[in-house]
């Protein structure tokens, strides 16, 4: 996965399908968010559980803990759901920072292969047109008057197969509302949430995509424009 992805329809659009009966902490209003090109280092809304109840919160895209920030490690974005549960830097956000990232697509950019420099972002998304969710994990501190510099998320990867690795190797683990909903809760235990990522997960083939214009490379643009097909794509 490379690093962008949208989050453009209104809170209640995800929360409608991820789960209609629950109880949600906060307001939960229509008013779209409007994001068409998320990037790494930005604060996104995340769900996550807290007290039995389902939170809404802001949290920066990207993990550094103090030792890796002193190693000059940087900030990751991505987790690879081989390693997930038990690599030093993400196991302890597994097991206590299960969350999930609302989301309509994400971007990937396919290489040239005779020439590398060459790439052709593409948008990905559900054949159905459903909401996504990620699954990811986090650390933060919602209650924080400063928000501390280690706070972050990210989003746990599986390999893509299929024909989704003609666009890229890599892709976020999405999961049905339902595993969604158990990935995120409380009560489940590392093993089970690893089953949920490992077995669980949506297959390549229930999305599809098409190519995009490249002004999504830049952060500095975000309007609807950036997930409309091109019908001249370079690769």
């Amino acid at each position: 996965m490379c690093g962008r992805f949208t989050q453009y329809e209104p809170r209640s659009h995800y929360i409608d399908v991820l789960s209609p009966d629950r109880e949600f902490a906060g307001g939960i209003d229509d008013i779209p968010i409007g994001r068409y090109n998320v990037a790494p280092g930005t604060r996104v809304l995340i769900l996550n559980q807290r007290d039995d109840k389902i939170f809404l919160d802001p949290v920066n895209w990207g993990y550094q803990p103090a030792w890796a920030k002193e190693s000059k490690r940087p900030p990751m974005i991505n987790a690879r759901v081989e390693t997930v549960a038990t690599s030093r830097m993400f196991r302890p956000l597994f097991e206590h920072g299960r969350a999930l990232v609302m989301a309509d697509g994400w971007y990937e950019w396919k290489k040239d292969p005779a020439d590398p420099k060459i790439k052709q972002p593409y948008f990905l998304y559900h054949k159905s047109h459903s909401p996504l969710f990620f699954a990811a994990i986090s650390r933060f501190h919602p209650d924080a008057l400063e928000v501390p510099d280690d706070d972050g998320f990210v989003i746990v990867t599986a390999a893509s197969d299929e024909g989704l690795l003609d666009i890229h190797d890599r892709r976020p683990l999405v999961l049905e509302p339902s595993d969604a909903l158990e990935w995120l809760d409380c009560d489940t235990s590392p093993q089970r949430a690893l089953e949920i990522a490992q077995m669980q997960s949506e297959p390549p083939s229930e999305f599809q995509w098409h190519p995009v214009n490249k002004k999504v490379g830049s952060i500095r643009n975000n309007g609807s424009e950036l997930i409309e097909p091109v019908g001249d794509p370079r690769i």
